[in-house]
């Protein structure tokens, strides 16, 4: 092994300049499913801002008005605390698997990789050609050639990020808003195209020009996986034992005995190096940089088959696994963090169960005390505010005092309706006799009705004077 791969990362050179990448074009059983399980989440990225459940959009994150659709459940602000929980549950969720399978997710599932290398790096490779090729052409003098495909290798760059841009902007303000403005024309939601263009920029700067350094150096899940990972943990790992053997590495000879001159089954091809998008060398050992791809693995199996030796010596294996030849266990940290995943995951579940659909909220005036009435009658004035969560209107809604004989009237004098996934709010006032309060902050429940039905209940805080008490 190379004893001073750790001195730098895999695309810096010694010069401290960018060591830009030219991987070659994997071929091979495990990047074929790759491609199905990608183009499966690509239809899914794709398809769910304009996917619609009960009149939901399936997936939405409008952080600027505050609405949130997930699986077609529409959450709000006060339904913060479960969008919180979910995140903790997804953190939770992805160190489990890092501590079992190692940085598998960012190898299989990682928009970032997805869209790098199975959209972009493809068109890369139809413009470019493969490694060899765009080795050429990056020091090729920038003539008619080149400029040509610079010239439609970024145009098409551009319309797909605009595409995606357009998508991540279906996320933000939702999908029926997005297509209205495309309806009617961009130049009169000029803000909205200047954000749109802004995210095009991004997208367009991220996957032409700054690609892996996205997972090797703003990723912070690079990071997580050295304090996450152990000699138990499965990653794509090179089998030094059989690589390595007694003299170590040798380049392949026709019929010559490998086993018997005590080299190891690596021939030195360098085509794991050559085929990694990261541009490291995966027999040095589990790195930062690794994505789990799974590129070395079928470039290595072509060429174990090619020279008539075993597959399998870069796999997904332990370290303990190569040393000892010890398969998978589930160990107590795995079942701690299970444990945990499982705990969170029924709360959730509770949670969810017991979300009203309705959000009530009343709250005395600000400014105001309480007056006092005839017959020693206390009145006290309140705003209230209910916040309809489904996608049906909620009719006849009118209040009731459960805690205290007394009545309450909403000013308009008359019951209402809420609008579905609309807010209902005015101004209400509550009259109890003090004779039936037990302080100047008596603590109320009040019941929220729909025609007959109890719906959700709420409480409030009623002034009375002390000297009454």
């Amino acid at each position: 092994m190379e004893e001073n791969f750790r001195d730098s990362i895999g695309t810096i050179n010694k010069e401290g300049k960018r060591a830009w990448v030219f991987p070659k074009k994997p071929s091979g059983p495990l990047y074929e499913y790759r491609k199905y399980v990608s183009y499966a989440l690509l239809l899914f990225l794709l398809a769910s801002p304009f996917i619609k459940i009960n009149g939901n959009q399936f997936l939405m994150f409008n952080v600027l008005e505050r609405r949130f659709n997930i699986f077609g459940l529409p959450f709000w602000p006060q339904d913060f605390y479960l969008f919180v929980l979910s995140m903790i549950i997804g953190v939770v969720f992805i160190a489990l698997f890092t501590v079992a399978f190692g940085r598998i997710f960012c190898g299989w599932l990682c928009p970032q990789t997805i869209f790098m290398e199975m959209v972009f790096r493809r068109v890369e490779y139809w413009i470019d050609g493969d490694r060899g090729a765009q080795k050429r052409l990056d020091r090729q003098e920038w003539n008619a050639e080149k400029i040509k495909k610079r010239a439609l290798k970024w145009t098409v760059f551009f319309f797909i990020s605009f595409l995606i841009a357009n998508v991540f902007l279906a996320y933000l303000i939702g999908s029926d808003r997005l297509l209205l403005y495309i309806s009617q024309g961009p130049f009169r939601h000029i803000s909205t195209l200047v954000s749109l263009l802004i995210f095009t920029a991004v997208f367009f700067f991220v996957f032409a020009w700054f690609r892996e350094q996205v997972c090797i150096i703003a990723c912070p899940y690079g990071r997580m996986q050295g304090v996450l990972l152990d000699n138990k943990s499965v990653v794509v790992a090179y089998d030094h034992k059989r690589g390595e053997a007694e003299k170590g590495r040798k380049k392949f000879k026709k019929g010559e005995d490998r086993q018997a001159l005590g080299h190891g089954d690596c021939i030195d091809c360098f085509q794991c190096v050559n085929v990694c998008p990261t541009g490291i060398d995966i027999r040095n050992g589990t790195q930062l940089e690794c994505v789990n791809c799974t590129a070395c693995i079928d470039e290595c199996d072509t060429i174990m088959e090619n020279v008539h030796l075993p597959k399998g010596l870069i796999r997904y294996a332990s370290e303990e696994n190569i040393e000892k030849k010890t398969p998978f266990e589930f160990t107590p940290r795995l079942k701690g963090y299970s444990a945990v995943l499982l705990i969170l995951i029924g709360i959730l579940a509770g949670m969810l169960f017991l979300r009203n659909d309705l959000e009530a909220n009343i709250l005395r005036l600000p400014g105001q005390l309480y007056e006092h009435k005839e017959n020693n009658i206390i009145s006290n004035v309140f705003t209230y505010k209910l916040l309809n969560k489904t996608t049906k209107t909620i009719d006849d809604v009118s209040f009731k005092l459960l805690s205290h004989n007394g009545k309450i009237e909403v000013v308009t004098h008359e019951n209402f309706d809420v609008p579905a996934q609309g807010l209902s709010e005015g101004t209400l006032f509550i009259e109890i006799n003090n004779s039936a309060l037990n302080g100047d902050k008596d603590k109320l429940r009040i019941g929220v009705y729909s025609g007959e039905h109890l719906i959700e209940t709420t409480t409030a805080r009623f002034l009375a004077p002390r000297s009454y008490k």
